[in-house]
């Protein structure tokens, strides 16, 4: 549907991931949002056990359909499935995960920058 991938397929050729360069060396950051079913009595403990994961970059208390949501930040496709399968899955308290494969990053500065007309801000 509208081209996007669905659940278990490959992002189609050519489509990239989002990716944050830290520098001109440096190779692109893959990130992946993580959606956390968690046992209701263990969330905080949860939360600070996936923050220690090597690869989660932010975890963060929601309210919603879901206990916690990880920032997954890797340097390769290998590594997202070391990290949400092979490690966060496996945390006492996590009852269940939906991943998020991130296509392009946007920011407040992105976006400020792609509709700036030169014009200073009056402040």
């Amino acid at each position: 549907m509208g081209g996007q991938p669905r659940h278990g397929t490959r992002a189609p050729a050519g489509v990239g991931c989002a990716s944050e360069h830290v520098d001109e060396r440096s190779p692109p950051v893959i990130t992946a949002i993580v959606l956390i079913d968690c046992a209701t009595d263990s969330i905080p403990e949860v939360a600070e056990a996936l923050a220690a994961v090597p690869g989660v970059s932010e975890v963060y208390s929601v309210a919603g359909n879901v206990d916690l949501i990880a920032i997954v930040r890797v340097r390769e496709f290998e590594q997202i499935a070391e990290v949400i399968a092979g490690r966060i899955s496996k945390v006492p308290g996590v009852v269940g995960t939906e991943s998020h494969i991130a296509f392009r990053a946007y920011s407040q500065h992105d976006l400020e920058e792609a509709f700036a007309i030169g014009l200073p801000d009056p402040d």
